[in-house]
Order: structure tokens, then C-alpha cells, then sequence
């Protein structure tokens, strides 16, 4: 936690980029982890129904990642929802030494650059006529927004 009481922003940097991948997934996180005061999360993330909410989202993107012509939809869409979200976690971080615009394009940025490294990656193996290999590349995506996100709430400044 940033001695303000926002949140640190290696957290936030961490968070933002992850977003590009799994937003629904960091919002759950961001949300549990300030209701355990691990961090210290807005009081709207922390609540039982909007960590229920990300936390089915994370589970409706958990199965639509794995099935390749829904997937490619889903990641269209969330070009634009996803970057959004990664601003607005960039906005989590008050008090730090760069103003509150910056923080919020540099959120963006990094939930966009993820995204599209995903998109990207995943209109490739999409394009396979067999389905392990999308189900596998979900699955160590999903695995490594988990590291990055135990690493940004464990030890922020390693995460920056």
C-alpha cells in the first residue's frame, strides 16, 4: 500500500497490464484483495456484488477464451473494454509524483499493448484446426496474469 493510502503504483502498473488480458479477473483481485486489506482497493471494488459480478465475467471468459471463433469475437469486443479498464486502474494510484491524466493513458497503454500481444497471439492459434493449442495458450495466459497479480499484491515494486 502506498503510504498515502492509495494504491502502490507497481500494483497498479501490474494490474493495468494484466487487464489487457484478464480484466474481469483483476477487478476480482483487486476487489478480494482490498476486502482482506491486503491492498487498499476503492470501497465500490471491495463490494460482495461486484466481486461476484467480475468473478463470473472472469468465469464467462474463462470458458469463451477456450472455444476459438467465440474467443476472436470476445477479443474484439474488449479492445476497447479492456484498455478502458486498465485506465481506470491506472487512476488507483493517487498521490504519486505523476499527475492523475498521465497515470490514467499510461493504464491504458499498458492494457492495450497486453491486449493486443493477446489478440494477436490468439488470432494465430485460433486459426488452428485443432483445439489443444487454444485451450492451452488460454490456460498459460490465465496462469500468468495469476503470477503477475500474487507479484503486484505481494511485492509491488518488484511488479513495477
Amino acid at each position: 500500500m502506498h503510504e498515502d493510502g492509495g494504491v502502490d503504483l507497481g500494483t497498479v502498473v501490474a494490474s493495468s497490464w494484466s487487464a489487457g488480458i484478464s480484466l474481469y479477473g483483476v477487478l476480482a483481485v483487486l476487489g478480494i484483495a482490498g476486502r482482506l486489506e491486503w491492498i487498499q482497493s476503492p470501497t465500490l471494488l471491495q463490494q460482495w456484488w461486484f466481486i461476484a459480478a467480475a468473478l463470473v465475467l472472469f468465469v464467462v471468459e474463462l470458458v469463451v477464451d477456450k472455444i476459438a471463433v467465440v474467443d476472436s469475437v470476445w477479443d474484439a469486443v474488449h479492445t476497447v473494454l479492456r484498455p478502458v479498464g486498465g485506465a481506470l486502474i491506472g487512476g488507483l494510484a493517487p498521490g504519486q509524483q505523476v499527475p492523475l491524466p498521465v497515470l490514467l493513458a499510461l493504464g491504458a497503454v499498458l492494457a492495450l499493448s497486453s491486449h493486443s500481444a493477446k489478440a494477436s497471439v490468439r488470432a494465430m492459434v485460433n486459426a488452428s484446426p485443432e483445439p489443444i493449442s487454444n485451450v492451452v495458450v488460454s490456460t498459460l495466459e490465465d496462469g500468468l496474469v495469476g503470477a503477475v497479480m500474487a507479484l503486484a499484491i505481494a511485492y509491488p515494486k518488484v511488479a513495477f
